[in-house]
């Protein structure tokens, strides 16, 4: 019987030192997931990082890693970023080609989206765009009528907006 597969965004706190990341990622590699997104970044804490990944999974199967991540000895927590108490956010730097004519309308779309162009060149542009995935990916739907050249994109990382109501694993 065929089991949906739902994203998840999970956040794991561990040991800031050498090979954590690796030990982290190659478990859910071993086990056959797939990573979408993954960003690391240091704590407050100088000893924690924290290293949020984006995957699909069923029920059943998600839970089976966050329980072996659990298990690392370097996993201090683990919590699942579920989209009614956490926010998301991700950057985008984009280049985008754009003649003298079409700047115009480029800049329009940037606007509406509330982006920034931060660097201008005779023949393009680099806009930069920060939101949650979806407006992220919208963004990219619209402006990809222009000569898109680069595109960059950091990766989806989250926080808790309600810790009382986080559910800690």
């Amino acid at each position: 019987m065929y089991k949906p597969l739902k994203k998840e965004i999970v956040s794991v706190l561990v040991l800031n030192q050498a090979n954590v990341l690796t030990r982290v990622v190659s478990l859910f590699g071993r086990r056959g997931f797939n990573i979408d997104s993954l960003t690391v970044s240091t704590t407050n804490d100088p000893e924690l990082s924290r290293i949020t990944i984006v995957f699909s999974a069923t029920e059943q199967s998600m839970q089976q890693i966050i329980t072996q991540t659990e298990k690392l000895e370097v996993v201090k927590s683990i919590f699942i970023l579920n989209r009614e108490n956490s926010i998301y956010r991700e950057l985008l730097m984009i280049k985008v080609n754009a003649t003298e004519k079409e700047r115009t309308s480029i800049k329009e779309i940037v606007d509406i989206y509330r982006g920034k162009i931060v660097d201008l060149s005779k023949d393009s542009m680099i806009i930069e765009l920060t939101g949650a995935p979806e407006k992220i990916d919208g963004f990219m739907d619209v402006i990809s009528v222009h000569d898109v050249v680069e595109v960059c994109r950091t990766g989806i990382t989250g926080i808790e907006s309600n810790a009382r109501n986080a559910k800690k694993l």
